[in-house]
């Protein structure tokens, strides 16, 4: 998204930034938002979808890969999911596919009726882990018995 800077004049006559108000062309749609993106967000991570955690141990397994650099859990709507923040290698400076004409199935199936330009991801979360201490504090709230013997 594009954004405008409102200034202001600060001490001294130094120009201070006060609002960042983003700019939305009129007739955005799902053909024309591609084109307005600067982030290219969708293009910075992967998913996988987990199986439903249960048991202590489908915790601790998840535990485990949020110990690792990069590396989210979520669940939503949807169910649980693996977020894994990676940059694709064929995005380019500008935020355009550089394999546009022969990008992965996946990607020309990418729907961006509503993505990450419109809002972030995490505002449609239940829950979100990105540290392995928030994922044990849930693990602990959610089995009385996490840590201890027996």
């Amino acid at each position: 998204m594009s954004r405008a800077t409102i200034k202001a004049e600060g001490v001294g006559g130094a120009v201070v930034p006060r609002k960042v108000i983003p700019i939305r062309p009129e007739k955005l749609t799902p053909e024309t938002k591609c084109g307005y993106c600067t982030n290219s967000k969708c293009c910075t991570y992967i998913t996988e979808t987990l199986a439903t955690p249960r048991a202590k141990s489908d915790f601790d397994h998840l535990l485990w890969q949020v110990s690792h650099d990069n590396v989210s859990i979520y669940k939503d709507e949807d169910g649980w999911t693996l977020l894994v923040e990676g940059r694709c290698t064929h995005l380019q400076p500008g935020g355009r596919c550089g394999i546009y004409e022969t990008r992965p199935e996946i990607c020309r199936e990418h729907s961006n009726d509503y993505c990450e330009y419109d809002a972030p991801a995490e505002d449609g979360f239940d829950l979100y882990f990105t540290t392995y201490d928030e994922l044990l504090k849930y693990c602990k709230k959610r089995f009385k018995t996490w840590g201890k013997p027996g």
